[in-house]
């Protein structure tokens, strides 16, 4: 029982004893009508416990919105907690140009937010920088006019659908709730089931069922359920794509020709290397390991000149960390400017890593996961640092080629996204952290259809895509990239249900939508927004059912979970 509800209750059983003492003078109906008052009193505090609720999200990510909403359209009170300031994850951080696979598997919750963001560019005023003729017609884009959604959005327009979504269920996040990493703390348990969470603050929140809707997963690790970080043995899963991949032939890598040398002084051993290569090689081939594949930054950046603020160099910006940079530009073998410049509306864009040397900060993030969070915000700022280095340098540096430096220097960052911090975006890129491990774990086999799963909460489409996780040095002296895995060309295939929940003994009452079960590479699949907020609403479904149903969430009937899916529009199946 929490503490609020303790003082609740003692103050009810206080009236009670005093109302006794005076019945012998006070008239029978009078002391009942007191009596009767105070309790009611007493529940209808307990009830607005602000702390405690039916479901508590912890992560106001695209996943916990989605879950927040479908867990108010039951009929369940909700707490929709975010250990930082930002609402929407990487959905309102940037990632604007949805990589989806296959729209086809996109329902419920998930594909209504695409379609208001359609709704919202429909509207006379949305155009401003440049009009909706000229996006569609003349700027490349994943959108097709005849849809009922759209897929490519501005950050900013991303939050406002958000907001407006919560507002109509009247759900608030409560922000900067940052729960408690210590030992012995942050969650308290009563045998297998979540009772509580404390936050560093103090602030303890109580609920029958808890969703981990964080790019981190610190919920699901603080409630002692297994996880594990970095890549798997090939072995392990009877995997192709998993482990060390310094063989596997991608678009990523320094091209042919381009020998970049990794040492201080080039060619010179003995002068040291750059930062963050590793001297020793990539590791045996197919085995597994605990590095992690890269993140940044997914920077909106614009060219129009009057919604656009120029990038100068920041403060700490170190040259050595952008030498590699700078070797491979004068190589001349640099790859084209804008290839993952993918244009959003307004003259936009979604800004990803590209090429050898890009915004990816490779080597990094290694101690993200599990990292405090101290350890975390230094990471973020310096992968802040990094990447406005890195479009510093390529606009500016003498020794980036003269072509190169005029076609980078027209973007800017956006003069009306992330007002609140210069235009930089709020929300690094997770990519990949803390992964559960559950009765069923998705695997490569899952994701080629060798297995499949037949308690399907959701679909999967994205081909397996891994970053690079680590530079290393080559036989001959030259650097070159390791980790990244783009395979594709299979069928939309179901996420399990076990996938999201913990083992029984481990937390009953606690699910788990992006730090779920699954290998190194099946996750590099499952990992998209739209899947997020897919998993988010199948998750509060579950939740709910469970607590009506008054069983754990591992014994919940899934004909009924599947059922109301399905009747909330849920894509669980590939479409006929």
């Amino acid at each position: 029982m929490n503490t609020r509800k303790t003082e609740l209750l003692a103050a009810a059983l206080s009236s009670v004893f005093l109302s006794s003492l005076v019945a012998r003078r006070a008239p029978f109906a009078l002391m009942s009508m007191r009596l009767l008052l105070t309790l009611s009193l007493c529940l209808a505090a307990l009830a607005a416990d602000p702390r405690q609720a039916d479901i508590v999200i912890y992560g106001a990510t695209s996943s916990g919105v989605a879950a927040a909403i479908q867990a108010s359209r039951m009929g369940k009170s909700v707490l929709l907690l975010d250990p930082g300031s930002h609402i929407g994850g990487l959905t309102t951080g940037g990632l604007s140009w949805t990589d989806i696979g296959n729209k086809q598997v996109i329902g419920g919750i998930s594909r209504e937010f695409y379609r208001r963001i359609k709704a919202k560019y429909e509207r006379p005023g949305a155009w401003v920088h440049e009009t909706r003729e000229h996006y569609f017609s003349s700027r490349r884009t994943s959108n097709v006019a005849a849809e009922d959604a759209m897929w490519t959005f501005e950050p900013k327009i991303a939050s406002e659908v958000y907001r407006e979504m919560l507002a109509e269920h009247k759900i608030k996040a409560v922000l900067n709730q940052r729960l408690d990493l210590r030992p012995g703390r942050g969650v308290r348990k009563r045998g297998n089931a979540i009772e509580s969470i404390l936050m560093e603050g103090g602030a303890r929140y109580t609920a029958r069922m808890f969703i981990d809707a964080t790019y981190e997963g610190d919920l699901m690790s603080k409630a002692g359920v297994r996880y594990t970080t970095g890549r798997e043995s090939n072995s392990l899963y009877g995997e192709r794509y998993n482990g060390v991949q310094a063989a596997h032939k991608h678009g990523h890598q320094f091209p042919d020709g381009a020998l970049v040398s990794p040492y201080i002084i080039p060619g010179n051993p003995a002068s040291g290397l750059l930062p963050i290569i590793n001297p020793n090689g990539p590791g045996v081939e197919g085995e597994g390991d605990k590095l992690i594949q890269a993140y940044c930054f997914r920077m909106c950046l614009s060219n129009a000149p009057e919604n656009r603020i120029a990038i100068g160099k920041p403060a700490g910006y170190e040259e050595r960390d952008h030498e590699l940079l700078l070797r491979f530009a004068e190589t001349g073998k640099y790859h084209p400017p804008a290839s993952k410049y993918d244009p959003i509306p307004n003259a936009k864009t979604d800004t990803n890593n590209h090429g050898a040397v890009s915004t990816d900060y490779m080597g990094a993030n290694y101690d993200y996961p599990d990292g405090d969070y101290q350890t975390r915000a230094r990471i973020i700022k310096r992968h802040e640092v990094y990447q406005k280095g890195y479009m510093w340098t390529l606009q500016n540096h003498p020794r980036v080629p003269e072509s190169l430096r005029n076609y980078y220097r027209q973007w800017g960052l956006p003069k009306d996204e992330f007002t609140s911090n210069g235009g930089w975006p709020t929300q690094l890129y997770i990519r990949e952290a803390r992964r559960m491990i559950s009765p069923v774990v998705m695997t490569e086999q899952h994701i080629i259809a060798r297995q499949v799963a037949e308690d399907s909460v959701g679909m999967g489409a994205y081909g397996m895509d891994s970053h690079n996780v680590q530079r290393y040095v080559t036989a001959d002296g030259w650097v070159r990239n390791e980790g990244n895995v783009q395979v594709g060309g299979f069928k939309p295939y179901p996420i399990s249900y076990r996938s999201i929940v913990p083992a029984k003994e481990e937390a009953s009452n606690l699910l788990v939508t992006i730090c779920l079960a699954a290998s190194h590479i099946a996750y590099g699949s499952i990992r998209m927004e739209p899947v997020f907020m897919v998993l988010g609403q199948s998750a509060a479904t579950a939740a709910v059912q469970a607590m009506d149903a008054k069983v754990a969430l591992q014994d919940l009937d899934y004909a009924g979970l599947r059922a109301r899916l399905l009747a909330d529009k849920q894509i669980l199946t590939l479409p006929r």
